[in-house]
């Protein structure tokens, strides 16, 4: 490829990664919003909760991409660009994912922490600052991480509005050079590398906030088998019943 055309693929990985960051932000604060709201007191927090997260799981978010770009528009006479559109879109649908994760985490913490802070007179958004969620983040990570490899390989929806980015760069060279197979396998290859550079920074962050919990890899996976071997009464790892 000629400079020219890498340029345009160079921009289009920047406005991919902006796209990202972007979507990823909004993810992080519905995803903590809605997680904490379906694990209160109140019903009807829980029920509105509940019912964002299944209508935003439910729908595919190519239509929801269309919709805030397309639809919202002519119902509400205000139109977004296409980074914020894509921000939108892609942060409210991955956000409902998300709220999942912080609901599965926080209802798997030890209930008797809960109790613990009810004894010691905290409020409940203290129980939650100061008891819950430090135990519960470490857990989420893995799945974040998950998460946010989906999110990369999402932005590659935003094409559809003519949106510049890593997918839509790579077509336009596509198109000027009649090389399919050779294009891309280089926007294949930067996907990746993005994605690898992801796990290994989600990786490194959950190791910060394990270790301080005091917990490690080894420590785990220790404490995982002894469970299983007293609820199955087989003992792994080379050991044997007596």
């Amino acid at each position: 490829m000629t400079s020219g055309l890498w340029i345009l693929v160079l921009k289009g990985v920047w406005t991919t990664v902006q796209l990202l960051l972007f979507s990823t932000g909004l993810a992080t604060v519905v995803s903590f919003a809605v997680g904490v709201a379906r694990t209160g007191q109140r019903w009807i927090t829980r029920f509105l909760a509940g019912l964002y997260t299944e209508v935003f799981r439910g729908t595919s978010a190519l239509v929801m991409i269309f919709w805030v770009f397309f639809v919202l528009p002519i119902a509400f006479g205000w139109q977004l660009v296409p980074l914020w559109a894509g921000t939108l879109a892609l942060g409210l649908t991955y956000g409902a994912y998300g709220a999942e994760i912080v609901r599965g985490a926080l209802n798997a913490v030890d209930p008797a922490q809960r109790e613990g802070g009810i004894a010691l007179g905290f409020t409940p958004w203290q129980r939650l600052r100061l008891v819950l969620l430090p135990q519960a983040v470490p857990e989420m990570i893995p799945s974040f991480c998950n998460l946010l490899v989906e999110l990369l390989k999402g932005t590659a929806l935003v094409s559809v509005m003519g949106m510049g980015d890593l997918t839509f760069s790579a077509n336009l060279v596509r198109l000027a050079l009649q090389q399919s197979a050779e294009i891309y396998a280089y926007v294949l290859l930067i996907y990746f590398v993005i994605a690898f550079v992801l796990t290994r920074l989600m990786r490194m962050l959950e190791k910060r906030l394990k270790a301080g919990l005091g917990k490690d890899a080894g420590t785990e996976t220790a404490t995982r088998e002894q469970k299983r071997a007293q609820t199955t009464g087989v003992a792994t790892g080379g050991g044997g019943a007596a």
